[in-house]
């Protein structure tokens, strides 16, 4: 029976910076077949309705911190 396949490991897909007041900035990007790319700046503030969900799939993140951006699991972002 042969291995089963190697499963990539995920890379990120962007950078998040926490403002002093909590606000998240989300840099990221997308990269397709032959020369399509994008590029996008989301900003949320604490009461944006997804801020919490954002904020727990980076992971600890404090004030005038930084984190990398994982792909987004559906229904999160």
């Amino acid at each position: 029976m042969p291995p089963p396949p190697e499963v990539p490991e995920e890379e990120p897909v962007g950078s998040a910076h926490m403002r002093l007041d909590g606000t998240l900035e989300l840099r990221m990007s997308a990269r397709g077949p032959g020369a399509i790319a994008g590029e996008a700046l989301f900003i949320l503030k604490p009461d944006h309705p997804r801020y919490v969900g954002v904020r727990d799939h980076l992971g600890p993140i404090e004030p005038g911190g930084y984190a990398r951006v994982m792909p987004f699991p559906p229904g999160v972002f």
